[in-house]
């Protein structure tokens, strides 16, 4: 039987203040930027793919 899903917590004080100055400045960021942010975190997942092995 499946487990259920806990609520979320309510984010408070510094958290609330950090969430959302990150959330404004990844809305603010221009195509460019988000290309370019894909393109780093697709060369560290091959670069970490050739030290980690999945066994299924």
């Amino acid at each position: 039987m499946a487990r259920p899903i806990a609520e979320t917590p309510v984010l408070t004080g510094k958290d609330a203040v950090r969430f959302e100055k990150l959330r404004l400045e990844v809305e603010g960021m221009s195509k460019e930027q988000r290309a370019e942010n894909s393109r780093k975190l697709n060369e560290a997942v091959e670069k970490a793919k050739k030290y980690i092995t999945i066994c299924l």
